[in-house]
């Protein structure tokens, strides 16, 4: 009987074709829609978060200050607490720990024949490469030896790169930072604007210690990138680098820390939380026409019922039972969610593509928000035509078989 009832709702259907595929207009936008949204927001979140993560990964950020001097609390940054020695005992001592990289560095403008160009200039050390996720396009990185013979050599940003040089090729070419040449051994590959709007093209890389002695003149760092071995130690290593630095700054346990360490976890949790409902806004919102679909569908199978009452009371004259009839009406309402879901996958997919294409969005297409509109969908054919189906299941055989 089941397979009969899903045959009769099918050639039911493909009889009133027009009035079919209208019904199953409402389901079809309202998947498609729910699919595009939640594409748009699953994007959103992915853009965040591989802005974030261009910073680097797993990292914890130590700056000096934050010390009381007469009364008045210092800004981050703004003391002389931090050594190398700190950064290479961090790297040392402290479990868990994969790179820890010194850097100082300060806004200069740089020349470079007629063109000038004021942007950060930023001290280092090789593994600032690794820490956070730089890719040289064209050159090479920094070294030890550079380091070790204090050179005076630099790695600039390709905002850094296009302002100065235009369409030539930087490398090899000399720039005066400070009014001292600098010959430039690279050009980074462009990463875009950080998760804060700041261009993280516009920055010009030189060795450590050419940046400490030749052109700061000081012997202390100003931040420590300390970047964990994996996601799950962050806050144990965040704990360590704490302690250690107490240690070796003598700092007893009355007094506050010279120093600040923070991380970017509490960021990425941040972001992961505001997109994510976003996200489930867009998709509540898209879902109220899977709603509107349904009405539809109780509407249609409505003037069903009564178009066919004297078919209904032939069926029933002749034996059929009221769960035959609540059934074969309810597959009917059913089909048309299927269908209409099927359809309506299709047509997300469509127009997910479609807005990354022309508006330039970057969507995210997942299987969870497919299978879990396609199952509302499909709920919402069996629910809105449970009403419709126990009306016919519940009509008098011969009222039904009178009615004209």
């Amino acid at each position: 009987m089941f397979g009969e009832s899903v045959r009769i709702a099918i050639n039911s259907l493909f009889a009133n074709k027009l009035r079919s595929v209208l019904t199953m207009l409402g389901i079809i936008i309202g998947v498609g829609a729910v699919i595009a949204m939640v594409s748009i927001g699953m994007g959103v979140r992915e853009k965040v978060q591989s802005s974030i993560a261009s910073l680097g990964s797993n990292l914890i950020i130590v700056t000096p200050g934050a010390a009381s001097a007469a009364g008045v609390r210092q800004a981050a940054g703004t003391n002389t607490t931090l050594t190398v020695k700190d950064a290479q005992a961090i790297a040392k001592e402290v479990p868990g720990v994969q790179y820890s990289v010194p850097s100082v560095g300060r806004q200069y403008q740089v020349v470079a024949g007629n063109q000038n160009w004021t942007t950060s200039v930023q001290g280092t050390t090789p593994e600032f490469q690794a820490v956070r996720s730089l890719t040289v396009a064209s050159g090479s990185f920094i070294t030890n030896q550079d380091l070790e013979t204090r050179n005076r050599v630099a790695v600039i940003g390709s905002t850094v790169a296009g302002n100065l040089f235009g369409n030539t090729n930087p490398v090899g070419q000399n720039v005066r930072i400070n009014n001292a040449p600098y010959k430039v051994i690279g050009v980074l590959e462009s990463k875009g604007q950080s998760a804060g709007g700041q261009d993280q093209d516009d920055i010009v890389i030189i060795p450590l210690t050419t940046a400490q002695e030749r052109l700061l003149g000081i012997t202390h760092v100003q931040t420590i990138s300390v970047q964990a071995a994996h996601q799950d130690v962050v806050s144990q290593v965040q704990d360590g680098v704490t302690n250690l630095l107490r240690t070796r700054h003598k700092i007893t346990p009355d007094k506050p820390d010279d120093f600040t360490v923070r991380n970017l976890a509490s960021v990425m949790a941040t972001a992961n939380e505001t997109t994510a409902t976003i996200t489930m806004l867009l998709g509540s919102i898209a879902a109220i026409s899977l709603v509107v679909g349904g009405i539809g569908i109780m509407n249609i199978m409505l003037v069903s019922v009564t178009e066919r009452t004297r078919e209904i009371g032939i069926r029933k004259a002749l034996g059929a039972k009221y769960v035959d009839i609540l059934m074969q009406f309810l597959i009917e309402a059913v089909v048309i969610g299927v269908f209409g879901g099927i359809i309506g996958i299709f047509t997300g997919m469509a127009g997910s593509y479609a807005i990354s294409t022309v508006a330039g969005w970057n969507t995210v297409i997942t299987v969870a928000p497919i299978l879990i509109s396609f199952g509302f969908s499909v709920a919402v054919g069996l629910f809105f035509g449970l009403y419709p189906a126990r009306k016919a299941a519940l009509l008098d055989p011969i009222e039904a078989l009178r009615y004209e």
